[in-house]
């Protein structure tokens, strides 16, 4: 059918363009993320690429349903703008019309939507955990580029070994500087390397110098040393949040906790939103020729943005318990639909006004 046809070439042409124009956008900013995380010591530069695309790709869901809602809302708002809404209203096509043509080009995505927020989302997150813990495992000093300055990772040490340091766990020339409890450590010494106890890696300096400064009590020590020992390895605490984030559907569903439904409460909410975007899509566009698009634009934005930010916090809502899984859907997600539907009934009934008074006219001519 020509109508059909017509919708879905068009409504292809916006979704691929929008595509490209957010992923390039969002690219972008994921890129400068991943650098600072790289710079920060929590990955290893060498997999920022590997990363980068593990976070594309947990993510590739939020961007395929913000293009679908943008293009469906674009394709519709310059039909009505070029009055070739007006004609296909004139022919017999109701606003309802256009849902059976959207759904068709929808429908592969959709899936692709609920394949991405259900297996894929866990998948790249426990990929970006793997990497990460990877390279957290490795020791403080193993970490440690000679002759450049470098975090710790709990964040609570600074290391610093000078140049000439070419073995492997050992150091000529160490500098420490330590934030524990309110209390400022500056430890320096001529060698350090490190030592396995019990399992636990330590950092053991000789013939050096550590310095302790309480700006509380006001107090500055000096200790001079021989040998000095410290433990250099922690372990990065993971939230339940984000373990459950890194977790198949059938995992969460095996043990049912609050912070598991709240996480399939999100997944399963994506999945529900993009189909309720894509009827607010084809019920939102209304433009007088007369005016521009920007109306219409604007009020996607804020529609997306402002569900988007709904469905992200029923997720909080179920961890905390104050609605069940099935509570949180149906009470956030069934006024949308609710809504959606209506708008587009109250749009077809429009187009039968439109045709009815078009009609009339024609008919009193013929009958005279």
């Amino acid at each position: 059918m020509l109508f059909h046809s017509s919708i879905r070439n068009e409504l292809s042409r916006y979704f691929w363009a929008t595509l490209v124009v957010l992923t390039t956008i969002v690219l972008t900013v994921w890129l400068i993320r991943t650098f600072g995380d790289a710079s920060f010591g929590r990955i290893s530069p060498q997999d920022v690429g590997l990363v980068l695309g593990y976070t594309m790709l947990s993510n590739l869901h939020s961007l395929l349903t913000l293009s679908l809602y943008i293009a469906t809302v674009s394709t519709l708002s310059r039909m009505y703008a070029d009055s070739e809404m007006v004609i296909w209203q004139a022919s017999g096509q109701s606003t309802l019309a256009l849902v059976r043509p959207a759904l068709m080009f929808a429908l592969p995505w959709l899936l692709a939507i609920a394949v991405l927020s259900l297996f894929a989302w866990p998948w790249a997150n426990q990929q970006i955990n793997e990497v990460r813990e990877k390279f957290e495992k490795r020791g403080d000093l193993e970490r440690i580029q000679p002759g450049m300055f470098q975090e710790s990772a709990d964040g609570k040490r600074v290391f610093f070994i000078d140049k000439s340091s070419t073995a492997q766990g050992q150091g000529n020339r160490v500098f420490i500087v330590a934030n524990e409890n309110n209390v400022q450590t500056i430890v320096s010494s001529q060698t350090g390397f490190v030592e396995t106890r019990l399992g636990n890696r330590y950092l053991v300096l000789n013939n050096g110098q550590r310095i302790e400064i309480n700006p509380e009590k006001n107090e500055f020590k000096v200790i001079e040393f021989e040998s000095y020992s410290s433990m250099v390895d922690t372990k990065p605490i993971q939230t339940s949040l984000e373990d459950a984030q890194a977790k198949q559907p059938q995992a969460l569903l095996a043990n049912p906790t609050p912070v598991h439904q709240g996480e399939l409460t999100w997944r399963i909410g994506m999945i529900v939103a993009a189909f309720n975007l894509l009827l607010l899509a084809i019920g939102i566009p209304f433009i007088n020729p007369r005016s521009g698009r920007s109306g219409s634009l604007i009020m996607t934005l804020i529609s997306f943005f402002t569900y988007y930010n709904f469905v992200n916090t029923s997720r909080n809502w179920v961890v905390v318990g104050k609605l069940s899984m099935s509570e949180m859907l149906l009470s956030l997600h069934l006024p949308v639909l609710m809504l959606a539907l209506l708008i587009l009934i109250w749009r077809s009934q429009q187009g039968l006004v439109f045709k009815t008074k078009r009609r009339v006219p024609t008919l009193q001519g013929q009958a005279a």
